[in-house]
């Protein structure tokens, strides 16, 4: 089930309408009577619905408490309502906050920083709820920064990609010191899978593959593998409340048996061959202005 709003394309998943264990449904999480059919008859639920972008949050904050955090309280209800048997909500290594040192294991702190990030811990803590009041198994996934195919071009590497095949530049915050630990979306999928069919009710895993390099550093490369200059960069104002550095520690995930299986070069390689191909996807999504996440 998908909302669709500005970000959704159905033309990402088009390959599956002719899977028969496959059904989409255009709709809101927050319409109780639509999640209460639906979940009557499921199985399991895997949440990713989610408003995500910072900038946007920071701008207008309210779609992102009723998605993220009444969103998900409609969800657990229905679902605990309907006896769903395993419940699987993704958060974020955002809600850690940013790190001087060393990285965050699943009992550290929630220190959120920007709206996005207080609204999706506040979710992490909804869901946890769930699990202590109620026994209803609840599980979280937080992950790091995704890349990869079919990622709306208001993030960072495919708008940095994008804007380098138009020649264009790309608009880079402060001093680009911001360090972030990248995975690519197939490793992630695969370790999410890998929680919910055999994570433990109640519990917290983080996910991350320990790629960390500055924002500078990722422009850089992507300035490389598309063969550009760094005049192709554009420092712009700083955003507001910036975290510095986000860090994951992974062990517990790594003992359910996760295996990255993406480097990062690889990673890249890869978007960049899949935006290269298909022009026809990104160029009608991209405005004249897209900040970064």
């Amino acid at each position: 089930m998908d909302k669709l709003t500005y970000s959704g394309n159905r033309e990402n998943i088009r390959d599956l309408e002719q899977n028969g264990c496959y059904e989409f449904v255009q709709g809101d999480i927050c319409n109780d009577k639509l999640v209460m059919d639906l979940l009557s008859r499921a199985d399991g639920v895997i949440n990713f619905a989610a408003e995500t972008h910072v900038d946007r949050s920071i701008e207008a904050a309210d779609s992102f408490l009723k998605t993220n955090i009444s969103g998900l309280e409609v969800l657990l209800r229905c679902a605990r309502a309907q006896n769903v048997q395993k419940f699987l909500h993704i958060s974020t290594d955002e809600v850690y906050g940013s790190l001087k040192e060393g990285s965050a294991s699943e009992n550290a702190r929630l220190l959120p920083n920007s709206p996005y990030s207080a609204s999706k811990a506040g979710a992490d803590l909804l869901a946890r709820s769930y699990f202590q009041t109620y026994g209803y198994p609840v599980m979280i996934v937080r992950s790091s920064n995704n890349y990869g195919p079919y990622q709306f071009p208001e993030k960072v590497i495919p708008l940095f990609i994008t804007n380098l095949l138009e020649d264009k530049k790309v608009p880079l915050y402060g001093t680009g010191i911001n360090q972030r630990d990248w995975i690519f979306v197939e490793d992630n999928c695969r370790a999410i899978a890998l929680v919910f069919e055999k994570g433990e009710p109640g519990q917290i895993y983080n996910i991350g593959v320990g790629n960390e390099i500055t924002n500078l550093e990722l422009t850089q490369e992507l300035i490389r593998l598309l063969g550009k200059t760094k005049d192709s960069i554009q420092y712009v104002e700083d955003r507001l409340g910036h975290d510095l550095r986000y860090s994951l520690s992974v062990d517990k995930v790594k003992k359910l048996g996760f295996e990255p299986q993406w480097s990062f070069e690889k990673g890249l390689q890869h978007t960049i061959q899949w935006y290269r191909e298909h022009e026809d996807w990104w160029r009608p999504l991209k405005k004249d202005k897209y900040t970064v996440k």
